[in-house]
């Protein structure tokens, strides 16, 4: 597999003018296109993304992480991408580790190949790890097999998989829907070793409005299981 020509690299991006320089400069190591999804940042986001040589796309309004990744995907796939890697704008992700993603696309024919920060998760926020292990275990019945880290955002996808799989969700619940709605679809999904870097970035998740937007979800999608 070409990576450099058939994958894109999308970043959502809210407000990471401090970060997003030094972020695609890294994945521009790895991969000629870089896509920038500005979600209505009032900083210098945008321009410093294109300053790194990213090609950036501008919601008028914050429309939220998934509406981000939506447009990203959508960009890539019109120009001929068959995969896009999904990395989030704040620096929490080693660009090191995105060979891991194509060796293990490559070697198993997984259509999602995930990010899994939870083998060495002492550096995650004690809450963040305390969230992420709850949502996984019901995620993991939901879908039949073990998925270790459902929320991390580092991600490889099959975009003409994605493609033939309603993806709904608009904000921080996206990451929740791929992974289910990928294996109730029979997609291969796999998860690969990352490490955890967080330094003093401040989580974009708004504790009570995303809380209630993912359990609103979770019921949806329930109910879709049982309906089926």
């Amino acid at each position: 597999m070409d990576w450099q020509a058939n994958c894109a690299a999308v970043i959502p991006c809210l407000n990471e003018e401090p970060t997003i320089l030094d972020l695609v400069q890294q994945v521009r190591r790895h991969l000629t296109t870089v896509v920038v999804v500005d979600d209505g940042s009032t900083d210098g986001t945008a321009k410093t993304a294109a300053h790194a040589g990213a090609v950036v796309l501008r919601l008028t309004s914050n429309l939220g992480k998934g509406a981000a990744l939506h447009e990203g995907w959508q960009w890539a796939q019109k120009h001929g991408f068959q995969w896009a890697l999904t990395l989030d704008g704040d620096g929490q992700h080693s660009t090191d580790d995105i060979p891991s993603f194509f060796l293990c696309a490559k070697e198993t024919s997984a259509a999602l190949v995930v990010g899994n920060r939870m083998g060495n998760a002492r550096g995650m926020p004690w809450f963040r790890r305390l969230v992420n292990r709850w949502m996984s275990r019901r995620l993991s019945r939901a879908a039949g097999q073990v998925l270790p880290d459902s929320q991390c955002g580092f991600r490889l996808m099959n975009l003409q998989a994605w493609s033939h799989i309603p993806i709904t969700t608009s904000r921080f619940e996206i990451e929740s829907e791929v992974l289910l709605k990928f294996a109730r679809a029979g997609r291969v999904i796999r998860f690969v070793p990352v490490r955890v870097i967080y330094k003093n970035e401040k989580s974009k998740i708004h504790p009570l409005q995303d809380t209630v937007r993912w359990f609103r979800w979770w019921k949806e999608a329930r109910r879709e299981k049982t309906d089926a």
